[in-house]
């Protein structure tokens, strides 16, 4: 039998390095980063007007609420910037639930661009959705976020951004792989996740 000891000792496989590295590159807070630059600028007004207003709409949806997860992981309160343990989802989730709505009410104040002000919303819906099914199920924010994003860029800027959608699989595999999810929460994430963000886009938009 091997020991606890052996464990922490053995070396890791080049499948946990790859399964590590898709989870930190491609986790839900750099997504909706990337999202909201994209779509801000493509959409919002170009460089540097609609960087301006998707880093708004991402400081939101994203780093306001990354920063509060990071903060308590220091503090000891949550296990890791990934909410790993189910319990420990909750208050972060309420507190990125209540910043996305200041967001929405800010960007509106302002006259935001119609397609940032949609993403926002689109991020507002997901959130809704996951955070009330995870309260008595795991589903993967990792994947279920990656799913919204590929709706949204399909949405607003063509047929052509499908191509991020091999992404989902290398996502739900990683999380898999590295025992945080089963296959039924990573495949139940990618509907949930398109199908909440990507109609409230359309709908807000």
């Amino acid at each position: 039998m091997v020991s606890t000891e052996q464990r922490r000792t053995k070396p890791r496989s080049w499948q946990d390095i790859t399964a590590r590295l898709i989870t930190e590159i491609l986790a839900p807070s750099v997504l909706m980063v990337v999202l909201f630059l994209v779509i801000g600028v493509a959409l919002g007004g170009g460089f540097p007007t609609g960087f301006w207003w998707g880093l708004t709409g991402a400081f939101f949806a994203s780093i306001g609420p990354t920063a509060i997860i990071v903060g308590g992981v220091l503090r000891g309160r949550w296990s890791d910037h990934h909410l790993t343990v189910h319990q420990h989802r909750r208050v972060p989730l309420i507190t990125a639930f209540a910043l996305v709505i200041v967001g929405l009410v800010f960007l509106a104040a302002l006259h935001a661009p119609r397609d940032v002000l949609a993403t926002e919303a689109a991020m507002l819906a997901g959130l809704v959705v996951s955070t009330s099914i995870t309260q008595v199920w795991k589903i993967s924010f990792h994947v279920g976020v990656a799913a919204a994003v590929s709706a949204i860029l399909t949405i607003a800027l063509g047929p052509a951004l499908m191509l991020t959608y091999p992404l989902l699989a290398a996502i739900g595999w990683a999380r898999v792989h590295l025992r945080v999810h089963t296959v039924a929460q990573v495949l139940a994430a990618v509907p949930i996740g398109a199908l909440s963000a990507g109609l409230t886009f359309i709908l807000v938009r």
